[in-house]
This record gives C-alpha cells, structure tokens and sequence, in this order.
C-alpha cells in the first residue's frame, strides 16, 4: 500500500472522510517527507488533520504546543472518543497527575501530548521529553508566538529551545490568521531549517459577511437571530454584556445561553454542551469561546462589539459555516465603537515610566524585596491590585501584559488551581517540629514520599489523593496543612479558581529594570494599525483599489497578504440585497 493511500485508509477509519480539504494533502505530504512546515489553513480550514494524520502514520507520540486550556481539553476529549490514545499536560493538573502523564508519555502507547506553553520550562518535562519517542513537535495557534501578532504569548518563545532537545524532529505550525510578517517572524521564531509556508487561502465562498452601522445594535441583532435559522454566536467584548445579550434574546423567545471565562468549568461544560447539542440556539460570548469548538452547522456569527483586529475578527466569523453551507458573519457598529477601540488605544499604551511603576508595585503587593522572588507564583486578583494602589484598571492590566510580553512574568488565565506546598524550613528544623507533635509525623513522612522537591519549589497537591495514602479524609488534610502552615514550617495555596502570577525572575531595581523604547514604540505602531485596517474594512469605501473596495472577503485577503482573488459576490458591498435579507 502506498503512503497516501494509507493516510487516507486511517482518514476514513478514524474521522469517517473519504477526501481532503484544499491544501490537506500537500500539508501531510511535506510533514511525512520531514520537512518543517507552517500550515495557514482557515477556521474550519481542518488544521487538526495536518498534523493528526502525519502522528498516526509514524512511530512514537506528536508533542501538540497549544495556548488553551479548554482547547487542550476538547481536541484530547475529542481524540479519545475515535479510539486515539492521547495525553494533556496543563497548569489545572495536581504535580502527581503530571507526573503519571509524562511517565505515561514516555513508556505508554500513546500518539499524542497536548500541554500548555508554560509546561515547556518545567524542570520535570524537560528531564523527560529526550526519554519520549517524539514524531512531530506541533505548534497550534502559532501566530502566538509572533511578537508582532495580535495575541503574543512570551511562553511560546521557549519552543526554540525545547527543538534543541528534539534533533531532527520536524515541526508543524499551524495558525488561521498570520499576515505575510508575522509568517516569516514564526519560521525564524521556530528556527525553520527552510522557508515553508502553505496556505489555502482566506477565501470563504459560502461566507455572507455584512456590515451593518446602526445605533440600535439590539433590534438588528433580533432581526440576525429572527431572519437566520439554525445555530448563531453573538461575540461581545464584556462578560456583563454576554449575560444582557442572552437575557435579552431569551425575552424575545429566543433559546440563548451566555458564556465567559468567569464561569466555573461545571458552568462553561454544561453551557457548551447544551448549545452543542442544539438544546441552546444563540451562545453569546466573549472570546472565551469558540476555539476547539467541533460545530459544522453553525449558521451566523455576529459581532456584537466590533473586535480590535481583523485577525480575530476572521478567526471569529470563520466560526460560521464549517460544513460549507451558506451562513453569515455580521459586524454590528456604530460611533460608540470607535470611540471604545481608541479609549482602548490610549490604555493599552500608558507610557513606559507608568509601565516601570506598575512593575514595582506588583512585587511590593506580594512583600517581595529587590533580588528576590524568582520562580514564585502567587494568586493574583486585579482589582484587589488596583483598589490597593487606587489605579486605574484598564491602564494597569495593559501595564501587566506588557511586562509579560517583556519575559519577566507570566499573568495566566482564570483557572482552577490546584493547592500549592511548599516547606519554608529546613529538614533538620522539620524534624524537630515533628517530634514535637507527634500527630504530624506519618502525615508528613507520607507527604514527602508522594510529593518530592518540596523543599526546594512550590509543589501542586492533591488532597483527595493524599488523604486516600494516609487514611484521612481531605477535609482533615486542609486543616493538617493549615496547621504546618500557622506554625511557619510551611507555605500553603489552598486550591482556588483565580489567575496566577509566575515570576521569571527576582525582583530588579529601577535603574535595571530594561523596558526596550523601541519594542514599546513598535507594538503602538502596529497596534494602531491593527485599528486602523478594522477601520477600513468596517468602511463602505476603501483607500485601495475599487475592485477591493467593492467586496468584504477580498479586503480580508488583502490584509492577509493574498492580492489575487475574486469577489465574493454574496457580502453586503457585493450584493447589497445580502443585508436586506437578515435586517
């Protein structure tokens, strides 16, 4: 049997097709012959198959890089479900789970480790990925790791070094949106042994995408659900405004959910299922949703809040449509919305001298000194941050991400953390405290031997787990490691659901703390015309040529660096009957 023919015997056994999408084949192809790739596929493009398939057909397990913990989740999830042995690696998991997986990774038959980029830099991954038969290392999102892209992860930089450890392995980097820059900065970011981008290309032929100015965004979003049957998204920027959304469609007889990051993984599971399983029509959402998301029949997406990048804005609307039947993306705007993305402008660049500031505060509210603090992780509330130092919010969470873009922390996601140890004495001064009580010796005795490094790092816990090896339950563990930690002889995190704060470095002194000018005057530039292109594609006329001008889905191609294609002939500028049959 030949290669191909083989490919397409596991396409059919395990995802049912009898066929590839544009670009598919060639993608597996070039990944088979070894040869480092970067995939530009469109939403519903099936980038998963471009690296799922080339995994299936060689020896060992893929290493999948991907920046979300719920995207990990669903593709592993998903895996499973068609008999294909997978793995994921996440910063929700107990250290205990993280070391059972990797083990599993390295002597285990499985084909695929999914892990979130900050797993890259552990100690404990890097001691066991050269012990892993790797076939291909995978970067999903890849646009990521590009500085100059519209959602730069720092994280992501640490997968040049890990291909130190893996000679000779390919890579396969995927993204849907990377302009013809930000491509060429992902290959030398990845270290590319040669240029090798292939890209489908940007256009949607069954996408409808219309733009509509109103100042009642509310009675045009009803005419959208009203004139467009089957499943929508209504993407809004605030997590208030997805709960108004769904409460306002569910009064006008419309079955809507709302989802967001502020919901508890119970919350965010069941909500996602019942809209997956169409017992919810219209999911309105913040970005929280979507990515990972397997829906075929999605039949709109409508922006509610117009987005602060084409990039995101296509991501998005891609959403729609995936089963290539007709469906439509719509942009609702008006005044308000530029006013909002320029205000948003303005805080995202508060000045380099605030941006200094706001780095010392953050280690004076965790009581870290000058040259100390590397490698501690806190949680870390915004708003508690911002009502101690009286700040503004918004200035200071950009503040925040920027210094993350410069690699002296990391700010995660809201997640469900596990309990955190650590003991803050010495052996010596440890076993003295635990003759002194004896009713703490077998606890920590046992402790020590299911949790090793204790002395040397913050360790995530189980107690479940752990009261399971001591025969107590977990409510008399919490109040045991409540007890050591009163006592001094330990530090202690209990489990909660909040954003983290990792430190990459100890605590700097102004007159060393590095804030590049450059880098800082860059990212404005580029930021403002992010602004300025979602502008131009939200304008009736455009600056460039009149054929552009005249269609929505060629000013999308265009900004994506793709001059030669044809009109759409089914968006709003194409045919301006389009909008008249969903307002």
């Amino acid at each position: 049997m030949c290669i191909f023919a083989k490919v397409k015997e596991i396409l059919r056994k395990y995802w049912g097709y009898t066929s590839f999408r544009p670009k598919q084949e060639e993608i597996i192809s070039s990944a088979l012959a070894g040869d480092d790739v970067l995939a530009i596929l469109p939403t519903g493009g099936g980038k998963s198959l471009c690296f799922q398939l080339p995994a299936m057909m060689r020896d060992g397990l893929a290493v999948v890089v991907s920046p979300l913990i719920s995207l990990i989740r669903d593709q592993v999830q998903n895996l499973r479900g068609r008999g294909i042995k997978a793995l994921a690696v996440h910063s929700g998991m107990t250290g205990r789970e993280i070391d059972i997986t990797l083990d599993n990774a390295v002597y285990g038959d499985y084909k695929f480790l999914y892990l979130s980029p900050e797993r890259l830099r552990t100690e404990i991954f890097r001691r066991r990925l050269p012990k892993m038969q790797v076939s291909f290392l995978v970067v999903d999102e890849a646009h990521c790791i590009s500085q100059w892209g519209y959602d730069f992860r720092p994280d992501y930089l640490q997968i040049a070094d890990i291909r130190e450890l893996l000679p000779g392995v390919p890579v396969i980097a995927l993204t849907a949106t990377a302009t013809p820059a930000v491509a060429k900065d992902i290959e030398e970011k990845l270290h590319f042994r040669k240029d090798n981008i292939i890209c489908s290309g940007f256009e949607r032929p069954n996408l409808s995408y219309i733009v509509r100015k109103t100042e009642d965004k509310w009675g045009a979003l009803l005419s959208v659900c009203s004139s467009v049957h089957g499943t929508g998204i209504v993407y809004v920027r605030e997590r208030k405004t997805a709960r108004d959304v769904a409460s306002f469609l569910c009064s006008q007889g419309v079955d809507a959910g709302f989802y967001h990051a502020g919901l508890s993984k119970e919350e965010r599971s069941d909500i996602q299922e019942r809209w997956k399983k169409g017992e919810l029509r219209v999911m309105a959402a913040t970005n929280a949703f979507g990515m990972g998301i397997d829906k075929p029949d999605v039949r709109f997406v409508c922006h509610f809040d117009m987005p602060e990048a084409v990039e995101s804005y296509y991501q998005e609307a891609g959403r729609a449509g995936r089963d290539g039947l007709r469906s439509w993306a719509v942009l609702l705007w008006n005044k308000s919305d530029i006013n909002r993305l320029e205000a948003i402008y303005r805080t995202t660049f508060p000045g380099l001298d605030y941006i200094a500031d706001i780095y010392q505060k953050v280690y004076r509210f965790f009581n870290i000194a000058y040259e100390d603090g590397e490698g501690a992780v806190y949680k870390f509330n915004l708003m508690d941050f911002v009502r101690h130092y009286k700040l503004n919010a918004a200035m200071a969470y950009s503040a925040i991400r920027y210094i993350e873009t410069a690699g002296y922390w990391t700010v995660t996601d809201e997640i469900d953390n596990p309990t955190r140890v650590m003991f803050t004495v010495s052996r010596d001064d440890l076993y003295r405290i635990q003759l002194a009580d004896p009713s703490l010796d077998t606890f920590v005795k046992a402790m020590m031997r299911v949790y090793p490094g204790l002395f040397s790092h913050m360790v995530s816990i189980d107690e479940e787990y752990l009261g399971r090896v001591t025969q107590q339950a977990s409510r008399v563990v919490k109040l045991k490691l409540l007890q050591l930690s009163r006592s001094g002889v330990m530090k202690y995190v209990p489990r909660a659901r909040s954003p983290l704060i990792c430190f990459a470095g100890e605590r700097l002194t102004p007159q060393n703390l590095y804030l590049s000018e450059k880098n800082y005057e860059q990212r404005k530039r580029l930021f403002k015309e992010r602004l300025d292109a979602m502008y131009t594609y939200i304008s009736p006329v455009s600056d460039r040529s009149a054929a552009q001008s005249a269609c929505r889905s060629r000013r999308l191609s265009a900004y994506f660096g793709q001059e030669q294609c044809r009109p759409c002939g089914i968006c709003d500028l194409c045919a301006p009957g389009e909008a008249e049959l969903i307002f």
